[in-house]
């Protein structure tokens, strides 16, 4: 009798969570509740979970504990799209937070953005589509 072949799961995704490593985990997520308004949704311990928008979600974990280690060099970005770019841009200017751009558009891309650092340097992106995009 031969084994059946294995198929992709059709019931879907019902969570999506990108991680994170953060060598000051209470400073990373008090950033992440009190700039970017972010709700906890599973606390783990030393990984939180917030949720960003839907089922998208961002986990912040304790580079002790996790499964990777904290690293200098940042490759990823959480992007964030918005309804009012400018009207974030100003709320995030208040926050103190490294590496903050003005917002400029994109012809190109078909946004209005601007980017800024967490407490660790990982990037954030927040952009508002320009109409017709």
């Amino acid at each position: 009798m031969s084994e059946p072949t294995a198929q992709r799961p059709q019931d879907g995704i019902v969570l999506a969570i990108t991680f994170q490593y953060y060598r000051n985990l209470a400073t990373a997520t008090a950033f992440y509740e009190t700039v970017l308004g972010f709700e906890l949704a599973i606390d783990q311990g030393w990984s939180k979970i917030y949720r960003v928008c839907g089922q998208a979600h961002i986990g912040l974990v304790d580079e002790t504990r996790g499964m990777q280690n904290w690293a200098e060099a940042k490759t990823d970005q959480l992007c964030l799209r918005v309804p009012d770019v400018d009207a974030w841009h100003a709320w995030i200017a208040t926050q103190n937070v490294d590496g903050l751009t003005e917002p400029r558009d994109s012809e190109e891309l078909g946004i209005r953005a601007f980017v800024f650092n967490d407490t660790e340097g990982y990037q954030i992106e927040v952009q508002t589509a320009k109409p017709g995009h």
